[in-house]
């Protein structure tokens, strides 16, 4: 059971509902940390969840660096793990990231069971949220704020600073969400035909 196999059956079974949500984006592969690390399902309405996918052919070896990205920006994680991983998927992530095995049914059909449920991240990092979005996006919110050209020059990782000291973490969650929602038909995520109806970002 590969990466594939598993995200297809993950957003079919258990993210269902949210993608029928149009307040909700559901988002492969999105870049964390300009783009150092990606997630492989992230889901973005009121707060940010985000699901690690490690198939029974994956290794863990980079595990450690993507949990400090994922633990960076999400307010819950959880990892998503073939069965040969799941007696040493505990010693490789914390102890409030979740658990989720994905067990090849009889008939062929991905299955999930939960084995732990994920508990809330206190320690998020007001910058590394800052950095999901575009410098011009950054510089749109920043010019709203009245900030002056000369400031709106500055570099990257000073506009985010500036965005860091202007929003608190909710108002920072709620503008990501709305930008991301203006990036047409972009991190859609490509499922068999028969499930066309579950991705649909131009509507929202």
């Amino acid at each position: 059971m590969n990466d594939a196999d598993i995200r297809q059956s993950f957003h079919r079974k258990r993210l269902r509902r949210h993608h029928a949500q149009q307040n909700t984006l559901v988002i492969d592969e999105l870049g964390l940390n300009h783009g150092r690390c990606r997630a492989d399902i992230a889901v973005i309405n009121g707060h940010f969840v985000g699901y690690e996918i490690k198939g029974n052919n994956d290794s863990l070896c980079r595990l450690e660096e993507q949990v400090k990205s994922y633990s960076a920006v999400f307010d819950k994680i959880s990892v998503v793990v073939g069965v040969r991983h799941i007696n040493v998927i505990e010693k490789h992530v914390p102890h409030w990231w979740g658990i989720i095995v994905s067990v090849r049914g009889p008939r062929g059909a991905v299955n999930f069971d939960t084995v732990r449920e994920p508990q809330t991240n206190r320690n998020i990092d007001p910058i590394s949220l800052a950095r999901l979005l575009w410098r011009n996006e950054a510089e749109e919110i920043l010019r709203q704020k009245r900030l002056s050209p000369k400031m709106l020059r500055q570099p990257r990782a000073t506009l985010y600073q500036y965005l860091v000291d202007k929003l608190n973490i909710s108002e920072l969650r709620e503008l990501i969400r709305e930008y991301f929602k203006k990036r047409k038909n972009w991190r859609c995520p490509e499922l068999p035909s028969q499930y066309d109806g579950l991705c649909q970002p131009a509507a929202m």
